[in-house]
């Protein structure tokens, strides 16, 4: 995957491709994958990801692996 940068949806400014910073990706209960981390200004940032987005990101050390 040429592209893992991890990027989520800010809720709170409405800001869309935000990148995550410090994300850690942890297994939800249904198996899916789910990245946690925030984007320097404090703010929280949560983004579900497929499979191969989700390793891909770990394995490029984008992301810290939670399971």
């Amino acid at each position: 995957m040429a592209d893992a940068t991890l990027t989520a949806y800010n809720v709170k400014t409405k800001e869309k491709n935000v990148p995550i910073q410090d994300a850690v990706i942890s297994r939800t209960v249904k198996g899916g994958y789910i990245a946690k981390g925030h984007d320097g200004k404090g703010n929280k940032l949560t983004s579900l990801l497929g499979e191969e987005k989700a390793l891909a990101a770990i394995k490029a050390g984008l992301a810290k692996q939670d399971w």
